[in-house]
Order: C-alpha cells, then structure tokens, then sequence
C-alpha cells in the first residue's frame, strides 16, 4: 500500500487546516493509523495515532485538544483535523501504518510522502 498526505498550506496562527492520508494499491482496515511531523531541523515526532476501528487514539501532549485524528476505512483515509494552529506546528506532515497503537516511529512502516504544514505568527 501507498501513503499520500494532503491538505497542507500556509495559515495564520490560530487558523484551521485538515489533513487527508490517501492510501492506493491496498487496504487500511487492519491497521492502526499514525500521524507524524518534522520540522526543519529537527527530529521527526509523534503527533497521533488511532486504532483501526477508530475507538483508540492517542495523541502529543503538545497537539492534544487541538488536534482530531479520525478515519474513513470505506474510503481508505485518514484525517488528521488541526485547530488553533501555532507557529511551532510548522512542518512536514506524514502519515503510516503500523501493527499496535503506538508513539514510537520504529514501529510504524509504509511511511507515506509529506505535506508542508506552515503557520505565521
């Protein structure tokens, strides 16, 4: 299967955006779903996750609250919805699969490509 995140831009601190992970030539249902971003510079971190019936989700304390992740499995995607934006949110977005609910990059597979994720101040 691959990964496709869309839905980034360029928005004002405060503002809204909703990411889209597309997957094509396979299936997510099965799989738990995560979220990760990297900023330039820095590591890549966890954002969210969610369970494959979508009933289990755990996200970043730095995004909690703010942040919605949620799944369509009859479409094959995963939304991740991004409210009161901040500055330190800018980044590269990427979405992956992985066996178990999990925070931890090393267990996620099929990383997909990003999508840039700016916000001003």
């Amino acid at each position: 299967v691959q990964l496709q995140a869309s839905g980034g831009g360029s928005v004002q601190a405060g503002g809204s955006l909703r990411l889209s992970c597309a997957a094509s030539g396979g299936t997510i249902t099965g799989y738990y779903m995560g979220w990760f971003r990297q900023a330039p510079g820095k590591e890549r971190e966890f954002v969210a996750t969610i369970s494959y019936l979508g009933n289990s989700k755990t996200y970043a304390d730095s995004v909690r609250g703010r942040f919605t992740v949620s799944r369509d499995n009859a479409k094959n995607t995963v939304y991740l919805q991004m409210n009161m934006l901040k500055p330190e949110d800018t980044a590269a977005y990427y979405c992956a699969k992985a066996n178990s609910l999990s925070s931890i990059e090393r267990e996620y597979m099929r990383w997909g490509q990003g999508t840039q994720v700016t916000v001003s101040s």
